[in-house]
């Protein structure tokens, strides 16, 4: 099957998938909360489709060349507003020039305007990181702290009921929701715009790679180059193992024999292994 006839058929499905979804969310009539047991459910039909999505975009990036503009200097201009309130803050009088008294108007309707603004999101071009190595810190509950007092002289302090188990009719705000979904539809509409845009990251990623090599670290870490400051480069936008949210590998022989196994998680197996070949080209069969 051609590449660009599978992402096709991908995304038709995954439209079908998000169409859903949005049924399933106005099953509250409008609210703008979710029962706790509804709003489960759409995430975890939710979170394999944008790790599906995401991978279609790579895909689709396959072969995109950005020339990268060239590099301006930018010199960070510090804002009126945050001096004037740290001065305020520490009970100062502040006095501005005509000049800044007109920068701090402009940049106090500058920020009406953007609270103003509807808010968006974007979908992440990357998997959410991982933290193999993360130590969970370890909790009491209150009702089984230890109790200590001194026989004849003190009585134990009551012990605190526990909280109730969660509901699953508990309302839950659906506004981060919301915005998910729209986000996953403005990428289904418009593949090739969300595309170029990871071959945007793409090319800037290899620059700053190349040019942190040249300086002799073959590891991209903390430091400073001509794009600007590196905090932390990713080199891989996706997993090394199986796709976040889904049940199917697209390496598993016997994922046939599985149960539980939904459309989407073939569409995700699907998408995953097309993204590989995209990001290895040598991987990809040439028979």
């Amino acid at each position: 099957m051609d590449e660009n006839t599978a992402i096709e058929r991908n995304v038709e499905a995954l439209k079908r998938i998000l169409v859903m979804l949005a049924g399933m969310a106005e099953m509250a009539g409008g609210a703008s909360t979710l029962p706790r047991h509804l709003y489960r459910a759409i995430l975890r039909l939710l979170r394999p489709a944008e790790s599906a999505a995401r991978r279609l975009i790579i895909a689709t990036a396959r072969g995109i060349v950005v020339n990268l503009p060239p590099v301006r200097p930018r010199k960070p201009k510090p804002k009126i507003s945050d001096t004037v309130a740290a001065m305020r803050r520490l009970g100062l009088a502040v006095t501005l020039s005509r000049q800044d008294f007109a920068r701090y108007q402009a940049e106090q309707k500058a920020a009406k305007r953007r609270a103003a603004k509807p808010r968006t999101m974007s979908l992440p071009l990357f998997d959410p990181p991982k933290y193999p190595f993360r130590v969970r810190r370890r909790y009491v509950p209150a009702h089984a702290m230890p109790r200590i007092w001194v026989p004849g002289f003190s009585d134990p302090a009551p012990l605190p009921l526990p909280p109730p188990p969660p509901s699953r009719d508990d309302p839950i705000d659906a506004a981060r929701l919301s915005l998910r979904l729209q986000a996953l539809g403005a990428v289904l509409d418009d593949l090739p715009k969300q595309a170029k845009r990871f071959a945007r990251w793409k090319a800037r990623c290899d620059a700053a790679v190349a040019e942190m090599r040249q300086i002799g670290s073959a590891v991209v870490v903390r430091g400073r180059t001509a794009r600007g400051t590196v905090r932390f480069q990713r080199t891989r936008p996706l997993w090394l193992g199986r796709p976040p949210g889904g049940r199917l590998s697209p390496y598993d022989l016997d994922a046939w024999r599985r149960k539980n196994i939904r459309e989407v998680d073939e569409i995700l197996a699907h998408a995953h292994a097309l993204a590989l070949d995209a990001l290895n080209p040598l991987r990809a069969d040439t028979s």
